[in-house]
Formats: C-alpha cells, sequence, structure tokens
C-alpha cells in the first residue's frame, strides 16, 4: 500500500481544519489537526495557572500531562487531556493564545513531535499546523500553505464562534488574529513559514465549495492520483 502524506501549513483562521477534515473525508485519509494538540497542553496550563510563556514552568508541566488522540463513531478527532475529553473546551478563545505561547518552547514542540509523525508512518494522513511541511513530515508527499487576508479571516473565525455559542466582536477576533500571527512566525523554534516546496493556495476570494475542489485538484496532481 502507497502511504500518502499530506501536509497543510497557514496561519490561524485560514481554514486548515475544515479543509483538512474535508480533504480526509474524500481521500479515505486519516485527519490529524496538530493545532489540537497544541491547544490541549495550552488548556492544562490554563487549568492550573502556569503562565505559558514560562518555558521551565511549562517543560516542568508536561510530565504530568499526558494527550491522546482518538476518532469517534463521527469520524471527527477527538482531544483527550489525562483521560477526560476536551474537544470543545479547547477551542475557547483564550486557549489559542495559550497554544501559541507552549507551541514555541522546545520542549513542547520535542514531547509532541513523535508522537506526530508515528501517525503518519502506518497510514495515509492529512496533517495541518503550522510546521508540518517544514519540520514534522519534511518530506511529505504533498505539502500546502493555505492562506486567506487576515480580514477575512478574522471575519470566519468570528463565523465559527458564533456557531459555538462563544461570540467575540470582530475587532477583538482581528486583534487575536494578528497577535497569533505575530506570535506563530517570530517564535524561534519551528516558526510558521511556507515550505520552499509548497504550494500556495489563497483563499480569500474563495468560496469553501471552491476551496474544496482547488485543494482536492492539488493533492490530485501532486500525489499522483
Amino acid at each position: 500500500m502507497n502511504i500518502i502524506s499530506v501536509a497543510i501549513d497557514g496561519p490561524s483562521g485560514a481554514g486548515k481544519s475544515t479543509l483538512a477534515r474535508s480533504m480526509a473525508g474524500r481521500f479515505g485519509f486519516l485527519y490529524v489537526d496538530t493545532g489540537a494538540i497544541y491547544r490541549t497542553i495550552g488548556l492544562y496550563a490554563w487549568e492550573h495557572q502556569i503562565d505559558p510563556k514560562d518555558a521551565e514552568a511549562v517543560t516542568a508541566a508536561l510530565p504530568e500531562i499526558r494527550v491522546e488522540l482518538t476518532y469517534g463513531e463521527d469520524g471527527l478527532q477527538h482531544m483527550l487531556l489525562n483521560g477526560r475529553d476536551v474537544t470543545g473546551e479547547i477551542r475557547l478563545p483564550q486557549i489559542s493564545l495559550y497554544a501559541s505561547a507552549v507551541s514555541a518552547h522546545p520542549a513542547v514542540r520535542t514531547y509532541l513531535l513523535e508522537m506526530q509523525r508515528q501517525l503518519a508512518r502506518t497510514r495515509s494522513v492529512i496533517m495541518d499546523g503550522r510546521d508540518i511541511g517544514t519540520v514534522v513530515l519534511p518530506d511529505a508527499t504533498v505539502k500546502i500553505y493555505l492562506t486567506a487576508s487576515e480580514t477575512e479571516r478574522a471575519r470566519r473565525r468570528m463565523r465559527e464562534l458564533e456557531e459555538r455559542g462563544t461570540p467575540q466582536p470582530f475587532e477583538e477576533t482581528l486583534a487575536d488574529i494578528r497577535q497569533r500571527d505575530y506570535n506563530d512566525s517570530h517564535r524561534p523554534v519551528a516558526p510558521l513559514r511556507q515550505a520552499e516546496d509548497a504550494v500556495l493556495l489563497d483563499t480569500t476570494d474563495l468560496t469553501f465549495s471552491q476551496s474544496e475542489d482547488a485543494m482536492e485538484q492539488l493533492i490530485r496532481e501532486r500525489a499522483g492520483l
């Protein structure tokens, strides 16, 4: 069996998770939302009042954290924190910045790196994040850098939060997007950037359906499917 790996990177609110999940369904691949994994670490720090920017404190807490990735009957990825399903909690707005901060620490990235790579060794995967094509899966079959304008990403994130019942004003959402972009692109370890061999897909002016078709075509062309 030919194992295919698809790496989708890009900034916050670009629609990586939604599109990656859709592509996984179309191709029958395993979907891995790596951002959710870091959010789970961020949630632990938030719940235990640990400063997410304090590398020493976060590193000291890692032995107490057990992160598991499971798939429910709904086919969606569920995150377990020390045995507790926190899939919904990690999507709270405040956890986004915590996730961004803890993901900047080398110890956290090392702690989670092997977990992510092991998933791609045994079956075809579509994995999304910020350093998948550059660090986690540098030899991925297909690499896509997904982006959109910051205002469009803020609008999408705002709609997403409204649907989850945690609405947030546009200006606040936009400020969060900008802060997350800065944090992710300026962190010293595995910063957000487009891999040299990644294809750029800008969905600013595309509907979701058009974005799906564009990404499917890219994957088919690059993977020879």
